[in-house]
């Protein structure tokens, strides 16, 4: 198919190359050249193991013992590699962690339930800010509504060109009084969300999404509901509202950046297709396309740099552009 003129089809010009850490050039403009990408795979272990320790320091009682122990396990090597090649580098990335965990509120209603989540999801994400350092946040919402970086979602579903589902968030009372009529009265039919506050991804992630769709289909038995997704970009100035609801929503995050999404994860229990979901995002992350944080009912994931180029070229082929 053939995206018309004046479509969210991407812009012309060459393929962006990758920005992948691990591939990168050195540079005399580069803000921070790695001579060696961080390990990865070292630094998830690391944090799994901060985990542990912090889960037996997770009291109110324990605050200064907790600060000792985040000060020195976050210097540690395998740490500190990923932490200083963020924006915010070790001492910023430091300072944000304690400050979240002073201001979080335990709720088991939220991505961060208890102060071991909070710091799990945070370190977790901090691999995202590394590897789009460079890429400028969507401030505001009105950035995220017309940036010709980002496509719309319902264009393309209209035209049966998404692997995946969403809903979006209702704009009106009379919208959100309907959703929940609707959620009492068939409960298993969506999950248990908001919805999209932004419909707009970046066209990479929509190439990524479908290709996870169609796996995920293929993996589940057919009366299995396609993979759902539950975010997609947002504007730091919607982080910073949906912070004032209560929600553990971080900055800087890969949303405010266009390269992740949330996908839902805890409905798909009801139909046996969740660790399969799970298997088949862990393998992604694994093989280096993906990084995946768990966040209890869905999980966030964000697009390597590594991939981006491949993915872009696939989203190219799947639209005929």
């Amino acid at each position: 198919m053939r995206v018309p003129i004046g479509s969210p089809g991407p812009p012309s010009g060459p393929a962006i190359a990758s920005t992948a850490p691990s591939r990168r050039l050195p540079s005399a403009t580069a803000r921070r050249p790695d001579p060696v990408a961080p390990d990865l795979a070292a630094y998830r272990v690391a944090v799994a193991e901060l985990m542990v320790e912090v889960g037996a320091l997770a009291d109110a009682p324990s605050t200064t013992a907790r600060q000792v122990l985040l000060d020195q396990r976050l210097r540690e090597p395998a740490i500190a590699a990923v932490l200083d090649a963020t924006p915010q580098g070790l001492v910023g990335a430091r300072e944000t962690l304690l400050l979240e965990l002073a201001r979080h509120q335990s709720d088991a209603r939220r991505s961060a339930p208890d102060l071991t989540a909070l710091v799990r999801i945070y370190l977790l994400s901090r691999i995202d800010a590394m590897w789009w350092r460079d890429t400028p946040a969507f401030l505001t919402d009105q950035q995220v509504d017309s940036s010709i970086d980002l496509v719309d979602l319902e264009w393309l579903r209209r035209r049966g060109l998404l692997a995946f589902r969403y809903q979006e968030q209702p704009a009106t009372l009379v919208g959100r009084g309907l959703r929940a009529v609707r959620r009492r009265l068939l409960p298993s039919v969506t999950p248990r969300t908001a919805g999209l506050r932004f419909r707009r991804t970046r066209r990479e992630m929509v190439a990524l999404l479908n290709d996870i769709g169609r796996e995920f289909a293929l993996a589940t038995p057919p009366a299995s509901p396609p993979l759902w997704v539950t975010s997609l970009a947002r504007s730091a100035e919607h982080q910073h509202r949906l912070r004032r609801l209560g929600y553990a929503a971080l900055v800087p995050s890969g949303h405010c950046l266009g390269w992740a999404a949330d996908l839902e994860m805890t409905w798909f229990r009801r139909f046996g297709a969740r660790d399969a979901l799970a298997e088949l995002l862990l393998a992604r992350q694994e093989a280096g396309e993906v990084n995946v944080v768990d966040e209890g009912q869905y999980w966030h994931v964000c697009l390597a740099p590594a991939a981006r180029r491949r993915f872009r070229r696939a989203y190219e082929a799947e639209m005929g552009v």
